[in-house]
C-alpha cells in the first residue's frame, strides 16, 4: 500500500523497478474494482512505469 505522506523511495536499478511493478501489477489485478487499493496499485503502476521510462531514456543508446 502507498503511504502518500511519505517520499518516495526509488530503487536505483531498472531490475529493482522491473520486480517493484510486477508486484503492483499483482496488486492491481488482486484488488476488487473500484477500491482504494485498486486505486493506490495502478498509482504504483503509473510511477513506476515512469521511473522505468526515465532509466532507459538515459541509456547509451536509449532503450526507447
Amino acid at each position: 500500500m502507498t503511504n502518500h505522506d511519505a517520499p518516495a523511495v526509488t530503487p536505483a536499478t531498472r531490475a529493482q523497478l522491473m520486480d517493484d511493478w510486477r508486484a503492483a501489477r499483482s496488486r492491481r489485478h488482486a484488488a476488487g474494482p473500484d477500491s482504494e487499493a485498486y486505486r493506490e496499485a495502478c498509482e504504483d503502476v503509473a510511477r513506476i512505469e515512469v521511473e522505468i521510462a526515465r532509466i532507459e531514456r538515459a541509456m547509451d543508446p536509449p532503450r526507447v
